[in-house]
């Protein structure tokens, strides 16, 4: 009687034998920008950019093991570190507005909620409401 890696050997040669196909190229190519984050902040960047969930919330303690560093003692205090007027020309919040969000800090509960702004790409295709 003959056993089963007898008669499987051909199949086993052809199978590492055969050719790795390269990944096909998409027919609508979707180019996407990075936005400029600095190095210090990427990480949180990352984190908020690849989560799926419209509303992510982080402890103070948490943003700060994503970044390695603690934050600054106004970002424990101030709102206006998180949203205030002038918040797009500091450093620190490209991470989130890079990753399309809106900060909300809760200094009571030491967390701070991220979240999605709408895609504007996707809210102008849409038909109007009447």
């Amino acid at each position: 009687m003959t056993d089963w890696t007898t008669l499987l050997e051909p199949v086993r040669t052809w199978w590492r034998r055969a050719p790795v196909s390269e990944r096909p190229t998409a027919v609508f190519p979707i180019e996407r920008s990075t936005p400029r984050v600095p190095a210090e902040y990427a990480s949180l960047y990352t984190y908020l950019e690849r989560r799926y969930a419209s509303i992510v919330v982080l402890t103070f303690e948490q943003m700060e093991a994503l970044l390695g560093f603690a934050l600054p003692a106004p970002a424990r205090t101030e709102r206006d570190w998180w949203t205030g007027a002038d918040v797009p020309t500091h450093r620190h919040s490209a991470a989130w507005m890079g990753a399309g969000r809106t900060a909300i800090p809760n200094f009571s509960a030491r967390t701070v909620t991220f979240e999605r702004l709408p895609d504007l790409h996707y809210a102008a295709n849409q038909p109007a409401e009447r």
